[in-house]
């Protein structure tokens, strides 16, 4: 599972699974909900965001 110290706002990368999957863009508003799911949006080069789980993603170096 991915810690909140993993991703940091402005890290780009690239969605794994999920609805989103194959989509990739720049993190922004990390989040940690109630059950302790680390939650992310997602702003893609065209401005379309979307939110995602921060374990459906992988970090792009």
């Amino acid at each position: 599972m991915m810690n909140l110290s993993d991703i940091k706002d402005g890290d780009f990368c690239k969605v794994i699974a999920g609805t989103h999957k194959g989509k990739e863009g720049t993190i922004h508003d990390i989040k940690t909900s109630k059950s302790g799911e680390i939650t992310i949006t997602v702003k893609q080069n065209d401005g379309v965001r979307f939110k995602t789980l921060a374990r459906s993603v992988e970090i792009q170096k």
